[in-house]
């Protein structure tokens, strides 16, 4: 199974839509997420957990408001962390939890709130140490067969993770989703990245720019230096680091604000010279490489 073909240099994050009022709106919504679709912009990366439930409510309410944009448009959506106000049991605990039951009803409750009829790439958020595997696996499997997912993917997990649960799987892991950035590169370095690449994973990226520490930290005046020489902006030029990477990483942006995405579009695109892609490395760690 491959990766749905996303022709976007990232992926939109939902994250954070619960937090704007403007595009609570369903009809302002829908015209937001068209315009997105207008720019090229196909690839919405949600989870069940986003704004508890609302991230996808709200996007789904969008979607049936305006019955077209669904067929344009491509949908990452996560499920396994249930959260301490979510917990049914009497400690109101966060945890994971990839049972079937659990995965099956989160899958199916996803579709209702998107109003879409398939997940183009179904996520498991978290690992869970207490995974059944063999049954895990026979319930993604099933997810795909009854057509309510289009592929499977993990986020968070290690390679021996996912190869336990790939090992009880008949359809083939076709993404995982990292942290990796200027100021999280410690995946180029233990193996982790190298593994998933050569697992053919493709890398999803999750805070490709640390949460805003990549702009503010070691490599800021050196990104600053050259995202002017490159005609970019210092954040396109964080997000074309990671795109250079094998694998052509699609980081996952938060940002919803129009202008700016439109920015990074274009930006992210950008080919970087070798010696500038290890020089923006070089700042960041505070070292050489070996």
């Amino acid at each position: 199974m491959s990766l749905p073909h996303f022709e976007v240099s990232f992926l939109l994050g939902m994250m954070r839509l619960h937090e704007v009022p403007e595009l609570h709106d369903p009809m302002r919504l829908a015209d937001w997420i068209e315009a997105r679709l207008d720019e090229g912009l196909d690839g919405f990366d949600h989870a069940d957990i986003y704004g508890d439930r609302q991230g996808e409510a709200l996007f789904g309410e969008a979607l049936r408001r305006r019955p077209g944009l669904a067929g344009r448009l491509k949908v990452v959506s996560k499920a396994s962390i249930v959260t301490p106000e979510r917990d049914t049991s009497p400690l109101g605990i966060k945890h994971y939890d990839s049972t079937p039951d659990y995965l099956t009803a989160s899958i199916d409750a996803s579709l209702a709130r998107l109003t879409v009829d398939r997940l183009d790439v179904f996520l498991l958020h978290r690992p869970d140490p207490l995974m059944d595997a063999e049954a895990t696996g026979r319930a993604l499997d099933d997810a795909i067969a009854a057509g309510k997912i289009a592929s499977v993917g993990i986020s968070n997990f290690a390679p021996e993770q996912w190869r336990r649960l790939q090992a009880n799987m008949h359809h083939r892991l076709c993404s995982h989703q990292l942290q990796l950035s200027l100021a999280h590169s410690e995946p180029l370095f233990d193996g982790s990245f190298d593994a998933l690449v050569g697992d053919g994973l493709t890398p999803m990226i999750w805070s490709p720019l640390g949460g805003g520490r990549v702009m503010t930290g070691p490599a800021r005046e050196l990104l600053l230096e050259h995202s002017r020489s490159l005609g970019i902006s210092p954040a396109g030029l964080a997000l074309a680091w990671l795109r250079a990477l094998p694998g052509r990483p699609l980081p996952v942006i938060g940002s919803l604000r129009a202008e700016r995405i439109a920015t990074l579009k274009d930006d992210a695109t950008a080919a970087l010279p070798r010696a500038t892609w290890y020089a923006l490395l070089e700042a960041a760690r505070g070292h050489e490489v070996a």
